[in-house]
């Protein structure tokens, strides 16, 4: 049986009907059509469906869509300017050529986000603690770690 949730998704109000036991993931993706929240082991080991609920960083693939109801969500989707442009995590990201085949680099970037949001000035430790949930298997890590240095406390 059905229910109804609300929940802010990227600064605006959503109420939908979900099945009780659908991920937040699944809602995302399959019920509200974004598609930027990637979808990778569906165990929580890979971070590629990272999003942010209430500041902090979780794999939506593991969390239940009625934790969700009355939280405030962002996506990969909700980090960009309304006029279009790049938030400075991805801008960073962009500048210091951490992307390559991208599938990764939402996860990372909602990761990076989180803990900026949360400490401007993160020690490399902090950095690399908050991806570590998230694997790459493209870049390596450096170019990764290098653009969310870049706009850690303006290093």
């Amino acid at each position: 049986m059905k229910k109804e949730i609300s929940f802010t998704l990227n600064n605006e109000k959503v109420m939908v009907e979900v099945d009780p036991k659908w991920t937040l993931l699944h809602v995302i993706r399959e019920v509200l059509e974004m598609t930027g929240t990637k979808e990778g082991c569906g165990y929580g080991e890979c971070g590629a469906c990272t999003v942010i609920v209430d500041g902090k960083a979780v794999d939506s693939c593991l969390y239940p869509v009625m934790e969700a109801e009355g939280k405030v969500i962002t996506t990969i989707e909700g980090l960009a300017a309304k006029t279009g442009g790049l938030d400075p995590v991805q801008a960073a990201f962009v500048k210091e050529g951490a992307i390559q085949c991208g599938f990764c680099i939402p996860g990372m970037i909602m990761s990076a986000k989180a803990l900026l949001d949360e400490k401007p000035a993160p020690s490399d430790d902090e950095i690399k603690e908050s991806i570590e949930g998230n694997l790459c298997r493209c870049t390596g890590y450096v170019k990764i770690l290098d653009a969310v240095k870049s706009i850690a406390g303006g290093r």
